[in-house]
């Protein structure tokens, strides 16, 4: 991307999106909302290690940020389908 800012508030925006799809699925409880808990603990830990891989292997900071988008590009496409 042409300038490093601009992804980072981009991936903001759009996590936005899936933190509110995220509340409104927790917030009408039962099974769906116990599995959104834990997949979104297991998957914010899966993406900071994968991010911690990707800096030590001598990644750079629009690797990282182009990786998170495409999760949470993943995870608006599944909770808005």
């Amino acid at each position: 991307m042409f300038n490093p800012f601009c992804a980072a508030f981009l991936l903001a925006l759009e996590a936005q999106r899936v933190i509110e799809l995220r509340l409104v699925r927790i917030a009408w409880g039962g099974a769906d909302a116990r599995s959104e808990m834990i997949s979104m603990v297991g998957e914010k830990v899966v993406a900071a290690m994968e991010a911690t891989n990707t800096v030590m292997a001598g990644g750079s900071h629009d690797q990282v940020v182009a990786r998170y988008r495409e999760l949470v590009a993943d995870n608006t496409r599944r909770l808005t389908a």
